[in-house]
C-alpha cells in the first residue's frame, strides 16, 4: 500500500485554513497514486484547543470540517484528527479522536484512550476516554491506530492501568499508525525514539508516526515523523522545524526503499540528563526559539517586534533571534542608558545593531528618573537609594517601550531568562513586561551556550557582551552576583529542583551547600507572585514555567 504521510502546521480554531491544508495534501497525495494518508491529532482544529471545545458551535465547525475532507477522500482513504461527539449519556461529552474517511463518508472513528492531564497536558477536562478498540481494515490491511498519549505508557512504573495497543495486538493487526500532536522539548527526539522502538519491540509491529509541527503561543511542535520497523528501528525521520508531505510503500510488513537510521543507541528508559548541561541540544533550541517568535507573530497577525536593547547578553540574543526570525527590518531596538549605565553597554548595544542591521534609538532616562525623584522625594525624604529606586529606572524602561509598542502596532518581546524568572530577579511592570518570553524557559548558561552557536560562522553578537559580567546596571558598579550565586551553580540546582522536582535534601545529598539550597528554593518559591503574573513563555524544555508547572502562591512548603 501507498501511504502519505502530512506533517503540518495549524492554526487553532481556522476552519477554513486547516481544512483547505489538508484537502490540498490530499490532492496532491493523489496524484501521487496514494491509497491512504495520514494527518496528526485534532488536525481539523489545531491542537490545543483548549476551552473552544466547550463551545457547541465550534465543535459544529470541527464536524462540519470533517464532512468536506470526507468529499475529498475518494479513491483514497483518510485518516484525520479532530474531537467527535460521545453518545452516550455518561462521561464527557468529547472524546479526542482519529477519522477513517474513504468512499466520501465517515467509514469508521477511534478515540483516545490515554487522556494526558500533567505538565501542558490537560486532556481529560474535555475529553472521555475510550471505551472499545477495533482495528480498521482497508484493502486487505489490518490498521491499529491510535492517537499520541496512547503509546506512551512504556515506562517501567507506568502512568495508565493498561496499553490500547493491548487490546488491539489481539486483532493481528499489520501496522501500527500514531496520528500525534507531541511538543517539543530539548529532550524529546530521545524520549520519542525510545517510546516508538519499545512499541515496535513489544509488539511485533512497525509503526508509522505522524506529528505535527508549528508553535501554538508557548508550545512548539517540532514534526520530526517516524517510520520504525518491527524490531524497533527507525526507518525514516521527518523533517524538523518544517512542513512535509512524503509518500512510502508498505508491503508484506516492511517499509519498503527506506534505510535504518543511526538512532540505534536508545535509552532504556526515557532520556532526562541527571546533571543539567547548557550545550545539551542548543542547535534544537536555538530552531525552536526562532519558529516560536515567528509563529506568534504570524498566527496573531503582527509584522513588527520592540526590544529593549541594554547591551547586556539576554537582550543581545533576544534581539539576534528575533531578528533571525522576523527580518530586521521588522525588529526595534529601544536603547534607555540612565546615569548607572556603563559607556560600553551603549557601545555594545549600538555595534550588536550594527551587525544585526536592524533599526536602534537612543532615549536616555536620567530626566525622567529624576522627575520620578523629585516627586517621590517629599515621601522618601532621609531614606538611602535601594531597590525602590532601582526598579524606578526599569518601570521607566517598561513604560517607554510599550509606549512606542502601542503607538507603531509593536509587540514587545520580554528578555528575562529562567534563572531570573526562577529567583524573582526582575522588575514587575518593568523588565518583567512584553507580549511574549523568547527566553523565559532558557537558563542563563544556555544564554551563553546560544550566544556562541549564534557567532559560530562569524561575530554577530559581540563578544564583550558574551564576556563581561552580568549586570542589571541599576546602581553603580552593580554586578549579578551580587545578588544571586554564580550562574552555573545557580542553574544546576533551579534544574534538580524545577525540571527534576527533588527535594533540598535530595540536592544536599547531591552536593550542593545546605545554606544555598535553601536560599535559591527559597527565592524561588516566594517569587510565583511575579511569575503568575508574567507574558507566555516559548517552550523549550520538559518542564517550564507557566501552564505547565503549578504551584501555589501562598504556601510554606519547602519555603
Amino acid at each position: 500500500m501507498n501511504i502519505f504521510l502530512a506533517q503540518q502546521n495549524y492554526i487553532i480554531g481556522d476552519f477554513e485554513y486547516n481544512t483547505g491544508k489538508i484537502i490540498a495534501a490530499i490532492k496532491t497525495a493523489k496524484q501521487q497514486d496514494a491509497e491512504l494518508i495520514v494527518f496528526p491529532e485534532l488536525a481539523v482544529c489545531g491542537y490545543p484547543p483548549r476551552d473552544f471545545l466547550e463551545f457547541e458551535d465550534f465543535i459544529d465547525e470541527c464536524l462540519k470540517s470533517v464532512h468536506t475532507i470526507a468529499a475529498a477522500a475518494e479513491g483514497i482513504a483518510v485518516l484525520v484528527g479532530a474531537p467527535s461527539r460521545n453518545p452516550d449519556l455518561l462521561g464527557k461529552n468529547l472524546f479526542n479522536s482519529a477519522y477513517f474517511l474513504a468512499d466520501k463518508k465517515i467509514v469508521q472513528v477511534i478515540n483516545k484512550t490515554l487522556l494526558p492531564n500533567y505538565d501542558i497536558f490537560d486532556e481529560y477536562r474535555y475529553f472521555e476516554p475510550a471505551f472499545d478498540w477495533n482495528i480498521v481494515t482497508y484493502k486487505g490491511l489490518r490498521l491499529a491506530v491510535t492517537i499520541c498519549e496512547d503509546i506512551w505508557d512504556m515506562e517501567q512504573d507506568p502512568l495508565y492501568r493498561f496499553s490500547p495497543m493491548e487490546k488491539l495486538a489481539t486483532q493481528q493487526p499489520d501496522l501500527m499508525i500514531n496520528l500525534s500532536a507531541s511538543p517539543f522539548d530539548y529532550t524529546h527526539a530521545e524520549d520519542r525514539y525510545w517510546a516508538i522502538s519499545q512499541n515496535c519491540r513489544r509488539y511485533g509491529l512497525p509503526m508509522l508516526y505522524c506529528n505535527t509541527v508549528g508553535s501554538q503561543t508557548e508550545i512548539i511542535f517540532d514534526g520530526g515523523s517516524l517510520l520504525a520497523d518491527a524490531e524497533g528501528n527507525m526507518v525514516y525521520e521527518g523533517k524538523y522545524f518544517e512542513e512535509e508531505l512524503t509518500g512510502f510503500t508498505f508491503e508484506q510488513g516492511q517499509w519498503q526503499e527506506t534505510v535504518k537510521l543511526p538512532v540505534a543507541d536508545l535509552p532504556i528508559l526515557p532520556f532526562s540528563p541527571a546533571i543539567f548541561d547548557p550545550e545539551l541540544n542548543i542547535d534544537r533550541i536555538h530552531q525552536a526559539l526562532v519558529m516560536g517568535i515567528r509563529e506568534y507573530f504570524e498566527k496573531m497577525g503582527f509584522r513588527k517586534a520592540i526590544v529593549a536593547s541594554s547591551g547586556g547578553i539576554d537582550s543581545a540574543l533576544t534581539l539576534a533571534l528575533a531578528c533571525e526570525a522576523l527580518g530586521a527590518d521588522n525588529v526595534h531596538a529601544i536603547l534607555m542608558p540612565s546615569q548607572f549605565s556603563t559607556g560600553h553597554s551603549v557601545d555594545d548595544a549600538v555595534r550588536l545593531s550594527e551587525n544585526l542591521k536592524n533599526r536602534y534609538d537612543i532615549i536616555p532616562i536620567k530626566s525622567i528618573y529624576d522627575a520620578f525623584e523629585s516627586s517621590l522625594q517629599p515621601l522618601f525624604a532621609g531614606l538611602p537609594f535601594g531597590i525602590a529606586e532601582e526598579n524606578i529606572q526599569s518601570r521607566t524602561r517598561g513604560n517607554l517601550v510599550m509606549a512606542i509598542a502601542n503607538k507603531f502596532n509593536y509587540i514587545l518581546l520580554n528578555t528575562s531568562n529562567k534563572s531570573e524568572l526562577a529567583t524573582g530577579y526582575g522588575t514587575l511592570y518593568g523588565d518583567m513586561a512584553g507580549g511574549l518570553a523568547v527566553l523565559g524557559d532558557v537558563y542563563k548558561m544556555q544564554v551563553f551556550a546560544l550566544c556562541r552557536y549564534i557567532n559560530r560562522n562569524g561575530a554577530i553578537i559581540p563578544e564583550n557582551i558574551i564576556t563581561k559580567p552580568p549586570s542589571a546596571e541599576l546602581r553603580p558598579d552593580q554586578k549579578d552576583s551580587d545578588s544571586l550565586p554564580e550562574y552555573n551553580i545557580l542553574d544546576a540546582i533551579i534544574y534538580q529542583y524545577v525540571e527534576l522536582r527533588k527535594s533540598p535534601q535530595d540536592l544536599v545529598e547531591a552536593g550542593f551547600e545546605a545554606a544555598l539550597v535553601k536560599r535559591v528554593i527559597g527565592m524561588i518559591n516566594r517569587n510565583e507572585y511575579k511569575r503568575n503574573q508574567f507574558c507566555p513563555i516559548i517552550r523549550v524544555s520538559p518542564k517550564s514555567f507557566g501552564l505547565g508547572r503549578r504551584m501555589p502562591i501562598v504556601g510554606k512548603y519547602l519555603s
